[in-house]
């Protein structure tokens, strides 16, 4: 018997052009939690049931290709896996559980698909918040050696057939998960997925996508003076590298968002598990307005 999400419901939500795995509990305000790579929904354990508890309705979906969600083929262009694509599913998973407006919270690639849907449906979001990551533009606009060192998986997911071989010939030697920090439940349904060779290749096709449609699409919102219409929170961890790489990631973020705050949390990357207490009662008391 599953010890996560304890009176969540779990089922797999037909899209336009995909099956989204999606857990969801609660009562109040809806929520639309986002993980990153290479996780699934279930990086949200600790954090999804305490957001309950303080009044919310939450969802967490598995990103379309990720976990246990299944997508489309990809496309040359990389259109069937770009943010634009991603956040349709999740406006149509939130409408078709009845939220047609919501509060939402994206972490890493997560994020960019919540400034994605933020950008795109407007009248959907009222609130977001966006966890250890910036619009993919302005990583790619600020390339410097030392980002190219430590963030040098962006540029090799982007090759073409090589980052499958070199991932599935073993899966356990690539990513790298501890169960006691993770949480063993958690990490078992992350292990099994990464194991997966099509979720191994949408999972680069996010990458591919980011590098390409998806800068593209930041690009043409920043000419066109697009913003986020909503009160932002953005929050980082104090222990891996965005402040260290861009200084203060407010900055960057108020050119995208005028109604913004936030601050560091300390934590790793993975703040959902590392972090889920301090976590909790930033979203809470954001969301909560």
């Amino acid at each position: 018997m599953s010890e996560m999400f304890e009176g969540f419901h779990s089922r797999s939500i037909e899209v336009e052009d995909a099956s989204i795995f999606t857990r969801y509990g609660g009562a109040g305000p809806p929520v639309a939690l986002l993980h990153g790579h290479p996780r699934t929904s279930a990086t949200w354990h600790r954090v999804a049931p305490a957001l309950v508890h303080r009044g919310f309705t939450v969802v967490c979906p598995d990103l379309r290709g990720y976990g246990q969600s299944r997508g489309p083929a990809p496309t040359p262009g990389h259109e069937a896996h770009s943010k634009r694509a991603v956040a349709g599913d999740v406006v149509s998973v939130m409408r078709s559980l009845g939220h047609h407006r919501f509060l939402l919270a994206g972490h890493d690639r997560g994020g960019a698909v919540a400034l994605r849907l933020a950008l795109d449906h407007p009248e959907a979001v009222s609130r977001i918040a966006v966890l250890d990551c910036l619009p993919i533009s302005e990583h790619l606009s600020r390339v410097t050696a030392k980002f190219a060192t430590q963030w040098w998986h962006w540029f090799f997911f982007a090759q073409p057939d090589i980052p499958e071989r070199v991932i599935n010939a073993d899966p356990d030697g690539w990513y790298h998960g501890d169960p006691d920090s993770m949480g063993q439940e958690n990490h078992d349904e992350w292990r099994e997925a990464v194991r997966n060779p099509g979720v191994v290749r949408a999972m680069l096709e996010d990458y591919r996508a980011g590098l390409t449609v998806d800068r593209g699409h930041e690009e043409s919102d920043r000419r066109a003076g697009k913003q986020i219409r909503c009160p932002a929170l953005v929050l980082w961890s104090l222990r891996d590298d965005l402040e260290d790489l861009y200084g203060d990631p407010l900055g960057i973020w108020r050119d995208w968002a005028p109604d913004v705050r936030g601050h560091g949390i300390d934590s790793g990357h993975h703040v959902a598990e590392e972090a889920p207490d301090a976590l909790t009662d930033a979203l809470a008391d954001f969301f909560h307005g």
